[in-house]
């Protein structure tokens, strides 16, 4: 299997926390995120995807999965913030 870029891997992990929250698209996630004090973040390692919420400025935000500061917001992966 080849082996994701960044950008594509910030891509699959946005798109899973898309299906995990129960949205359609990556518009309908933002929406529903853009004006609250927390969004819906995932782990960017390969092989967790523990996902929790946190701030939406969120960039290295710490994984109770596997103990790494590498869980981003929503709105982080989309590029908005």
């Amino acid at each position: 299997m080849q082996s994701l870029s960044p950008a594509g891997k910030r891509q699959a992990k946005l798109n899973q926390l898309i299906e995990a929250e129960g949205f359609e698209t990556v518009e309908d996630l933002l929406e529903s995120v853009v004006g609250d004090s927390v969004s819906p973040a995932i782990c960017l390692n390969d092989g967790c995807d523990y996902m929790t919420e946190m701030e939406p400025d969120q960039d290295r935000g710490w994984c109770e999965g596997c103990g790494t500061n590498t869980v981003a917001a929503a709105l982080v992966l989309a590029g908005i913030i």
